[in-house]
């Protein structure tokens, strides 16, 4: 008696949820951290519009009126894939024009200019507010309140926030990257807020309290270099290998032990990993693998590492 075989089901990844369908957002916003925040409002379901600036004068035509279009295509076709982008001089009446009918039929608007532009543009809150009450808007500064008006950027704000730690760069736009996060947050309030109470709102998201919520680990001490993940822990470092790098995060105890044990140090308590004997011996185990075996060892001893080119 034969039997057909029976098909495994593969499981099939969930739909995203689109919390925001339905919901129009306009931005004005330039550079990294609007541009950001709208992608990821897309991606929730949101109806995007983008309006720039005109290129700059004697650019070639069709040049974008925003800065990171200028200077990092890729940046700029990843950030906008989807969105339509119009072109809007607000300085011009028929920029305004075209602006207003616009934000008629607009649930938030997404801003990155300082205040005092702002109003100079006719965008204040309150005349904002008056024209269109359901309107919410999400205004993205460098600092919060009166400091909204002081010059900066991603560096500057790292920098006051304790994370800039040496002469090189950080390996990302923290600042940015965070602050986006935390707009795409505040639209997703304002859009609850308005379907309570039929009005829009306005938030304020500064981009030095963004990194100012990225350094509190920092400020604990946890990423400090006597805390457990700034390198105190033998478990939870980077170190060098035979043909490159490991990042080891082998911090509770059970991965700890793992890591231990394959490196034969004896491990009598958590202390153990604080030991400069431990970390020495780890590292001298660590130096004499190849990625390789280091990524083998991973998968078979269930320890928590990535392999690294120099």
């Amino acid at each position: 008696m034969s039997h057909t075989p029976t098909a495994h089901t593969i499981p099939t990844a969930p739909k995203p949820l689109k919390p925001l369908r339905g919901v129009r957002v306009l931005s004005l916003a330039l550079n990294l951290p609007g541009p950001a925040a709208l992608m990821r409002l897309k991606a929730m379901g949101a109806t995007c519009l983008k309006a720039e600036p005109p290129g700059p004068k004697g650019a070639p035509p069709g040049t974008s009126g925003d800065p990171m279009g200028q200077y990092n295509a890729t940046a700029y076709a990843t950030l906008h894939g989807g969105i339509k982008v119009i072109t809007l001089d607000l300085k011009t009446d028929w920029g305004q024009q075209k602006l207003h009918q616009e934000l008629a039929r607009t649930d938030v608007l997404l801003t990155s200019f300082r205040p005092s532009a702002l109003v100079k543009l006719g965008l204040g809150w309150k005349a904002l507010h008056k024209t269109y009450p359901a309107l919410s808007v999400v205004a993205i500064v460098g600092a919060p309140g009166a400091r909204a008006e002081e010059p900066g950027h991603d560096l500057t704000y790292l920098a006051d926030a304790g994370l800039v730690t040496g002469l090189d760069l950080p390996a990302t736009l923290f600042a940015d990257m965070g602050g986006a996060l935390m707009a795409s947050e505040a639209t997703l309030q304002a859009v609850l807020a308005q379907k309570t109470s039929g009005k829009g709102s306005f938030q304020e998201v500064a981009l030095s309290d963004a990194a100012g919520w990225l350094a509190l680990p920092r400020s604990w001490g946890l990423t400090q270099p006597q805390g457990a993940v700034g390198g105190a822990h033998a478990g939870y470092r980077v170190y060098p290998c035979k043909d490159g790098r490991v990042a080891v995060a082998a911090l509770e105890p059970h991965f700890a032990a793992a890591l231990c044990a394959a490196a034969g140090v004896p491990v009598t308590g958590m202390a153990t990993l604080f030991q400069s004997a431990t970390h020495n011996a780890i590292a001298n185990f660590l130096a004499g693998q190849t990625r390789r075996q280091l990524d083998k060892l991973a998968q078979v001893k269930d320890i928590p590492l990535h392999t690294l080119a120099h």
